[in-house]
């Protein structure tokens, strides 16, 4: 577990741009079992790359036209058990973090793992999720 005083900035990058904060395994379950609409959700990390690149392409894909009816994100290394359940929802991918994965009525239709967006620009990983937004938006 990393300290709340290293995380509690790192996690509202998310939140305040709307993004909601899942920190038990029920908030998972309830958001991600919805078999209605997209839901967006981001792993989130401590990791440079997730401030560099996902966060960052993350927040300019949900403000370029379509959009997931709900934004959603996990903490890595801080909400254990609650990213935990939504590795269970990642499946069959490995677990990554961070990662971005787009969900519709309930089944995981696009993923963007580590390797997706480690040595990517914001801007790259944006175009990759609008692309998936008009698609299954």
């Amino acid at each position: 577990m990393y300290p709340v005083e290293l995380t509690t900035p790192i996690s509202k990058d998310l939140t305040d741009f709307g993004f909601e904060g899942l920190t038990q395994p029920e908030d998972v379950e309830g958001v991600l079992e919805n078999k209605e609409g997209t839901v967006l959700l981001v792993v989130n990390s401590v990791c440079g790359c997730a401030a560099a690149n996902a966060r960052p392409g993350a927040k300019l894909a949900v403000t370029a036209g379509k959009k997931p009816n709900k934004l959603v994100t996990v903490f890595a290394g801080v909400d254990k058990t609650a990213v935990e359940k939504a590795r269970e929802y990642l499946l069959p991918y490995p677990p990554s973090s961070p990662s971005i994965a787009l969900f519709k009525d309930g089944r995981l239709v696009h993923m963007l793992e580590r390797r997706h967006i480690e040595g990517n620009s914001a801007q790259a990983i944006a175009h990759n999720l609008v692309q998936a937004f008009e698609t299954y938006c």
